[in-house]
């Protein structure tokens, strides 16, 4: 498929095509190469959906790749024989929750996403490092050696594989697991880096970890627990002279600081975020610091500085995306615009226009990403009952009691329960009932 191009020119070639339908792949000739030794055996669902619209009608084996179920580690094996889903998200300590779902691991085990992984972090440059790892205790600082590039794949493959994951199931059982990987990383910042481009990746990987750790505990409503993994990955990053990830880091901040019911913060977060990125080159970027802006002057109440952010937001956004966006911000497409623009126009009290931007956003939702298609319509039902229509409230409640299956967030279930709330005077309407009944019946 790559032909007479090099492996860099049809990296870009990728990072093209994955533009052009508003993915995000961090593609490089090491990836291809990677791919072409065999080392990746099956992509991940970005770079898939990316190949996919390269080469139309072609399946994953026509392009060479074996199938999802039955890639996993160095060998495959037959799925049934496929430890349960209780697998560590980097083959670290076991977790201590039992399995609970047998279809698990038919979503996220693959080469790309695993292997690396434990490589890096069971077999990696020092035995003090795989220590850690497997939560046998602290190392000591002497014990570590020199940092190479398996030890930075490794956390870097870690941030990928926990955003993989929480896109498909939510938060709630994925945090504790998330934990150690993030004391491995901070423990490998405190080791000689082989190189300076070692060094700097290592902790942008680091403070982009713990962006992800404290958005699982964000999600899972840990937000004493969130607000300190982003302090630290904010810390990380002035230290480390690093605005993407600052800017990564404030806009993290504001998101947290909105849901604690602190709209000012929110909102000065956001405009700290905002002078961060302004070197980096991402209107997307921009567009959704300004969302996150707009978010802050909605919680204070003050309209007329919320559609001002908003219309900045807009004017980034049609800019498109480009090579200078982040690629943690994948899922920043249009559906998730609507859905920041349905949040400020509920803090207003404005349900019918918070509806119609949430009802906008679950249509243009990939289904792929269920947690926020959960999310969108968690957040329909909710303006849909303030709005005053009960009846396509409780239907909105049932399609995401129906995504619950595979999806466990406390923040949907939380919002649910709000609506429930407000729905409960309607309980005579047959529609009503059965929603209540059916979410009643979930909580237990």
């Amino acid at each position: 498929m790559r032909g007479a191009r090099s492996p860099g020119e049809f990296a870009a070639a990728v990072r093209r095509a994955a533009r052009e339908i508003g993915e995000q792949v961090a593609c490089d000739a090491r990836y291809i190469g990677r791919v072409e030794n065999g080392e990746i055996r099956c992509p991940n669902y970005a770079y898939e959906r990316v190949f996919r619209h390269m080469f139309p009608g072609l399946t994953l084996a026509d392009l060479g790749f074996s199938a999802r179920e039955t890639v996993r580690g160095r060998g495959a094996r037959p799925l049934a024989d496929s430890p349960p889903p209780t697998t560590p998200l980097i083959r670290l300590a076991p977790r201590p929750e039992p399995p609970n779902d047998p279809d698990d691991h038919r979503h996220h085990q693959n080469h790309e996403e695993s292997d690396v992984l434990r490589r890096a972090f069971m077999t990696g440059s020092t035995a003090a490092v795989a220590a850690v790892s497997l939560g046998l205790g602290p190392v000591p600082a002497h014990s570590v050696q020199r940092v190479g590039e398996a030890e930075v794949s490794a956390v870097e493959e870690a941030v990928r594989r926990i955003r993989l994951l929480d896109d498909r199931h939510g938060a709630d059982t994925l945090y504790q697991r998330a934990a150690q990987p993030l004391r491995t990383a901070y423990a490998l910042l405190d080791a000689s880096a082989s190189r300076r481009s070692t060094q700097e990746r290592l902790h942008a990987g680091a403070g982009e970890l713990a962006i992800s750790v404290g958005w699982l505990a964000h999600d899972s409503g840990r937000f004493g627990e969130a607000r300190s993994h982003y302090a630290e990955a904010l810390a990380t990053a002035r230290l480390a002279g690093d605005p993407a990830l600052e800017a990564h880091a404030f806009c993290n901040m504001s998101f947290l600081a909105r849901d604690m019911g602190r709209p000012r913060e929110a909102m000065r977060a956001a405009q700290a975020g905002e002078r961060a990125a302004q070197s980096l080159g991402s209107a997307r970027l921009l567009s959704l610091l300004a969302l996150r802006e707009a978010g802050g002057w909605a919680g204070l109440g003050d309209r007329s500085a919320c559609e001002e952010a908003l219309g900045r937001a807009h004017g980034m956004f049609a800019r498109g995306a480009s090579g200078a966006d982040p690629e943690w911000m994948s899922f920043f497409v249009e559906a998730e615009l609507e859905m920041l623009q349905a949040q400020c126009f509920s803090a207003l009290g404005d349900w019918a226009r918070a509806a119609r931007h949430a009802r906008r956003a679950a249509a243009l939702q990939d289904p792929y990403f269920t947690r926020n298609l959960a999310l969108y319509r968690a957040e329909l039902a909710d303006d849909l009952a303030r709005a005053g229509a009960p009846g396509e409230s409780a239907a909105a409640g049932q399609q995401v009691l129906d995504l619950l299956t595979q999806v466990r967030s406390t923040r949907i279930q939380a919002m649910l329960a709000d609506t429930s709330r407000l729905l409960t005077p309607h309980r005579a309407a047959p529609e009503v009932a059965a929603f209540l009944e059916r979410r009643a019946a979930v909580a237990v």
